[in-house]
């Protein structure tokens, strides 16, 4: 029930020193503006590590061959072999819970230098022979045209997407780009669209705009491959990781090219779902370092607000003790200390909550006017379930601060608490 008195009591008790009373109240609002600082700086630290993966198929591996570490069935070590396209069917047929096996093969790079030219320009690009999934598995924005496709590789079509550092390299600012004619090691391929890629979980990503991707088909014709995979992107499905099927992989493989079951060095790989997972890893971790740190200075906060409770209840102790003696029960004291302490956290750490949200509020605002995409911190924000989490918590701590200070207070006699001056 109400009390107006009650209220008004408790407002003059904390408004009777002002100044101590605004010292201890920032213990809490500091407590809790730190923790809500802190796991918002990590959402956003975690937002803009995952920008930069974009929407790439994180549940995927990259995977080529190596040199032969371990003789096997009169095969000597050291031998080097190549991945054939007969490896992609057999992959798919024998591992079960892959969505998309991609086979490329690459110049440039790993793979050797490349010249592109077109009329009096030239460059150093990174040249792919694809399929049509690999935009899946490494999405862009088609900027103009389009992308490969089926028919492209069916009829083996001499046809290029270039990036938007391709065509910043070889054309004028204001020539048409689709429809026209590069040469790739001497081969002409008409340009059929161009791309962007905002990210791709890490490295240059200016870089990534200078890649050419053509037919894998047109490829292997154009540049003599005949059946030959540099490497392929396999991705798993919605129900399984590509972690644990990639043994299953490297068994195919091993398998069909004759290698030793325990050579694990004759087949490479980059599991990009390991390094995703252990990415979430370390964002766990910050979210529980935050969660550590700004509970530690808001339980500073809380000792803060006991002991000067205590004092409180010695200041009043002639009060209490009037009190006791014209009939107030001990739940009446209780309550009437655990009601301030519960009102000082609250209003304390409430203020803590507000000021943190016109933080990050502003910073959001100066993040929306930047480019973000190459940045590694975006969009800093804490869900609402925590600050009700954050609230609870408050709740909880104002009545552990209150509750030494209110049994102390109902511990003392009426007789005594008259006498004291």
């Amino acid at each position: 029930m109400f009390s107006r008195d009650r209220w008004d009591e408790i407002i003059e008790a904390l408004t009777s020193n002002w100044f101590r009373t605004l010292l201890t109240a920032f213990g809490v609002l500091w407590g809790i503006f730190i923790l809500v600082i802190l796991l918002a700086a990590g959402k956003g630290l975690e937002n803009g590590v995952k920008q930069g993966f974009g929407d790439m198929a994180t549940n995927s591996m990259f995977m080529w061959s190596r040199t032969v570490s371990k003789s096997y069935k009169g095969l000597p070590k050291g031998r080097e072999y190549n991945f054939k396209t007969s490896d992609v069917e057999a992959i798919k047929q024998n591992v079960p819970g892959l969505s998309i096996v991609s086979p490329r093969n690459q110049l440039g790079g790993f793979g050797g230098a490349n010249n592109v030219v077109r009329g009096l320009n030239s460059g150093a690009y990174n040249v792919y022979g694809d399929y049509p999934e690999i935009i899946k598995q490494q999405p862009m924005d088609i900027t103009s045209g389009r992308f490969v496709n089926y028919s492209d590789i069916q009829e083996k079509r001499k046809v290029a997407v270039i990036g938007e550092g391709v065509k910043d390299g070889l054309y004028d600012l204001d020539e048409e780009v689709l429809g026209s004619y590069i040469k790739i090691n001497g081969v002409n391929f008409m340009v059929i669209g161009t791309y962007k890629k905002k990210g791709s979980g890490g490295g240059d990503i200016e870089e990534q705009q200078k890649e050419i991707y053509v037919p894998f088909s047109a490829y292997s014709q154009a540049f003599n491959m005949g059946d030959v995979v540099g490497w392929m992107a396999i991705t798993a499905d919605d129900d399984h990781s590509i972690t644990e099927l990639k043994s299953r992989i490297f068994d195919v493989i091993k398998t069909r090219h004759t290698l030793h079951p325990d050579d694990d060095r004759a087949v490479g790989n980059f599991d990009l779902y390991e390094e995703y997972s252990r990415i979430n890893g370390l964002f766990v971790a910050l979210r529980f370092v935050a969660y550590f740190v700004g509970t530690l200075v808001l339980l500073s906060g809380i000792i803060g607000i006991s002991n000067i409770m205590l004092i409180v209840v010695k200041e009043r102790t002639n009060e209490i003790g009037v009190r006791r003696a014209l009939g107030a029960s001990p739940w009446n004291i209780r309550g009437q200390i655990l009601l301030e302490s519960i009102f000082l956290t609250i209003v304390s750490g409430m203020v803590g909550i507000i000021l943190s949200t016109i933080i990050i509020f502003i910073i959001n605002k100066i993040l929306d006017g930047m480019d973000t995409s190459e940045m590694m911190f975006a969009n800093p924000s804490v869900n609402i379930g925590i600050v009700l989490i954050a609230l609870a918590i408050l709740v909880i701590s104002g009545l552990l601060a209150g509750l030494i200070p209110a049994q102390n207070a109902i511990k003392i006699k009426p007789v005594d608490a008259l006498r004291t001056e």
